[in-house]
């Protein structure tokens, strides 16, 4: 079978990251054996990125198919496998963040990750279940937690740091006192929420872009249809011979983000990958971005509160439209 070879890119920390990455994260994860055996056919069909997160509940799967396909010799070193995990909400303090990520690298058997990512920039109460946070949010010390995943880079802990979910103001607080800058900033992105002003603030800075919902989470309890049944995606699909998943990744792709694909599906998941020999027209990206109703799929709602940090959506994520 022949492997797919995903290009590479180089972080602000020097160091590589595959420009697709398979996700690790659903609303109900398949049994631990199956899902075993779906990130070792990942690996199988050529996904040497892997997205996890300490909520998502799939480090430890994870990791058991790490050290499988090390063990079976289809990937030689762990240096061959990009791994990147998130500092959950209740962990988003100073003190939490090195136990955290030891906690997640214990679960993923590894001695380091290839990215360690604050998950969002909200802080809740310790020992908090799900996602009820209302009277539950705490002010977050973004420059205490920053300071703290620097310290993680530090140890050699985490080749690289970033951040998931912060808007252009956040980031910019961040700049003000990092030490190390963010590597990564982890945000929902595809052809109908296309995030110019974020992306454009992100290249300035040095900072790469990873796509989360690229095709819009349409079987999510959030997620729209907007791109999946985009008619515009559907007629340049048609013309192109290819999905309209692949016409819709391949608009990240060539926009120069990291996309993170998420299929169980292992035919999926190699259609996923074949969106690197081929491009889109001018034309093709003019009609993608004029064209394509803009709406944010995931409004983050639980995030807000009246006695908590952020008082309304625009707080949240900056404003950034």
């Amino acid at each position: 079978m022949s492997i797919v070879v995903v290009p590479e890119v180089v972080l602000n920390s020097g160091m590589r990251m595959p420009l697709i990455g398979m996700g690790g994260g659903a609303a109900s994860l398949p049994p631990p054996d199956v899902l075993t055996s779906i990130f070792f056919d990942a690996i199988e069909v050529g996904y040497r990125h892997f997205d996890t997160a300490a909520n998502y509940g799939s480090e430890e799967v994870l990791g058991r198919a790490v050290a499988k396909a090390l063990d079976q010799g289809l990937v030689k070193s762990r240096s061959d496998i990009f791994i990147t995990t998130k500092l959950w909400c209740t962990d988003a303090h100073p003190d939490l963040v090195l136990p955290a990520l030891k906690k997640s690298l214990q679960k993923l058997g590894l001695e380091y990750v290839d990215l360690y990512l604050i998950h969002w920039p909200v802080r809740v109460k310790e020992g908090i279940e799900g996602f009820d946070f209302k009277g539950q949010m705490l002010p977050f010390d973004m420059k205490g937690t920053w300071e703290a995943m620097e310290e993680c880079s530090k140890l050699g802990l985490a080749k690289s740091i970033g951040v998931s979910n912060f808007g252009t103001k956040k980031l910019s607080q961040l700049l003000m006192h990092a030490k190390i800058p963010p590597a990564v900033n982890q945000v929902e992105m595809n052809v109908g929420w296309q995030q110019e002003k974020l992306r454009a603030f992100c290249r300035k800075k040095g900072i790469h872009v990873t796509a989360w919902s690229p095709l819009g989470a349409n079987g999510a309890s959030w997620g729209s249809l907007v791109v999946m049944e985009s008619p515009v995606l559907r007629e340049i699909s048609i013309a192109k011979g290819k999905t309209v998943a692949q016409v819709a990744l391949r608009w990240i792709h060539e926009q120069g983000a990291i996309v993170i694909v998420k299929s169980f599906n292992k035919e999926r998941m190699k259609e996923n990958l074949q969106i690197l020999d081929w491009g889109l027209s001018q034309e093709d990206l003019d009609k993608i971005k004029l064209q394509i109703p803009q709406k944010r799929g995931f409004p983050g709602d639980f995030f807000i509160s009246k006695d908590g940090p952020y008082k309304s959506l625009d707080e949240l994520w900056d404003e950034d439209h």
